[in-house]
């Protein structure tokens, strides 16, 4: 038996178990400002250097993965929100303007967007 053959059973046989298991992977996406402090996901703002490095609970620069469509509905302290990389993205930001770790730029804090600019419409 030739070795794609061999490959390409071994395939069949994976996907088979895996559907048959029931198992499916959930799509995730980026959730910015649920993250504790040292729990983040990788590639933070500024303030961090990768996974583990916010250093304020609730950071509006830091994300999570979370499963797809849960990020609004994640329950936060005091009337908190996270937002999605892509809600942030279409509204040209690229963070949460709260709770960010101190001395950022007043150029690089014009690039969040203020949660007091949500509403209800």
């Amino acid at each position: 038996m030739s070795t794609t053959l061999k490959t390409a059973a071994l395939v069949g046989i994976v996907a088979a178990a895996v559907s048959a298991s029931g198992v499916q992977a959930m799509d995730q996406e980026k959730c910015y400002g649920v993250s504790l402090a040292g729990e983040n996901d990788c590639a933070a703002g500024p303030g961090t250097t990768c996974a583990g490095t916010s250093n304020v609970d609730y950071q509006g620069n830091a994300w999570t993965l979370v499963d797809a469509g849960t990020c609004a509905e994640i329950d936060l302290p005091d009337g908190r929100m996270g937002m999605t990389a892509a809600a942030l993205k279409d509204k040209g930001f690229e963070g949460i303007k709260r709770d960010l770790p101190e001395g950022l730029a007043e150029d690089v804090q014009a690039k969040y967007y203020d949660p007091s600019m949500m509403s209800d419409s």
